[in-house]
């Protein structure tokens, strides 16, 4: 008895030994919806600051930046859209067209509330498959031999390797960005050669400025750094936004986004949303034609507790186009589906 008594208490020993601590993290459970709080092992769980730029006070979260000087954070975006196209005949053709910037920032100095950064435009990447063929521009590659691609990857090549100074502050508003001009010189440099015409040429660098300018990057950082709404919000809380689809605002994408959970040094939210089906009929005589459209998307969007900057976002869209033509006796349709995954930082999903 002595010996089973010994080997009793000897394994409670071991039970007590074994017990590993544990932390708790909120989350919605999926369910049903409501808010939990979950014991998980604290050895699995990240460190996270006193004062992390992502917090939670009195259940309201509210989300901020605390980036440190010198070192560098990654923003890398990469599409990939799967379009196919069926005929009236019923016949197929699928392309895929992927693309990838890449780019960093890094903190060389703080004044107060305002980060003063560089941002590296690192490299660019685009590729073209269909029937079988695959046609690739990337910067980190020799020039394309195929004389239409050059034109492509010189263009490329002259906005990657550049640095441009950039202002934020503490709550992820972009301030300024500037050091466009030298970037537009170097492309015009880079295109002379190809394009003897100086009418040409300039139309090439107005484009460039239309789509690659101070505007369109702040909405593109201002979109993807900081998305919890800046008066805070509850885990399980859900907020939508919504822009324009098309130039006269006619047609508008509505994404919904839901703060999933907050632990493990991780603020992962929801992302659902898009374009309701929408048909439009014209009649010309007994012709009738018609197209209907719609957008879906789902994904989610990870953030560092600690600093606020962007792990990772991995949303899937999927567009559905239906044209068809009717005479009220026979009808043909054209149907177009493209499946598109968009991400930021995908190295980190």
């Amino acid at each position: 008895m002595k010996n089973i008594a010994a080997i009793a208490l000897l394994s409670s020993i071991a039970l007590v030994s074994c017990k590993k601590e544990t932390a708790k993290i909120t989350k919605v459970d999926p369910k049903t919806g409501k808010t939990v709080t979950v014991e998980v092992p604290a050895d699995s769980v990240a460190k996270v600051a006193e004062n992390p730029a992502i917090r939670d006070s009195a259940g309201i979260v509210s989300q901020s930046f605390k980036l440190e000087k010198g070192k560098t954070y990654p923003l890398t975006t990469y599409q990939r859209d799967v379009k196919t196209m069926t005929d009236p005949q019923g016949k197929s053709m699928t392309a895929t067209v992927e693309s990838t910037d890449e780019m960093n920032f890094i903190v060389n100095d703080i004044k107060g509330n305002v980060y003063e950064m560089t941002l590296n435009l690192v490299s660019k990447r685009s590729s073209q498959a269909a029937q079988g063929k695959t046609v690739v521009v990337d910067t980190k590659l020799p020039l394309p031999k195929e004389d239409d691609l050059k034109m492509i990857w010189n263009i490329n090549k002259a906005l990657t390797n550049n640095k441009l100074d950039m202002k934020m502050d503490t709550k992820g508003n972009v301030i300024s960005i500037t050091g466009f001009d030298a970037v537009y010189t170097k492309v015009t440099n880079a295109v002379g050669p190809l394009i003897k015409d100086a009418n040409e040429r300039a139309s090439v660098v107005a484009s460039l400025k239309q789509s690659f300018n101070e505007k369109v990057l702040k909405d593109q950082f201002n979109k993807n750094l900081s998305i919890i709404p800046k008066k805070g919000v509850k885990v399980g809380e859900k907020w939508s936004t919504s822009e324009n689809a098309d130039p006269n605002g006619s047609i508008k994408v509505t994404s919904n986004y839901v703060l999933k959970s907050l632990g493990n040094g991780i603020a992962e939210i929801s992302v659902t949303g898009g374009i309701p089906k929408k048909t439009e009929k014209k009649a010309q005589g007994p012709i009738t034609h018609s197209m209907s459209s719609e957008l879906a998307q789902n994904g989610t969007i990870k953030f560092d507790e600690n600093t606020g900057w962007i792990i990772n976002q991995n949303i899937n869209v999927k567009t559905t186009q239906i044209e068809t033509i009717s005479d009220g006796k026979q009808s043909q349709s054209m149907k177009s589906v493209s499946n598109s995954s968009v991400m930021v930082n995908p190295s980190a999903k």
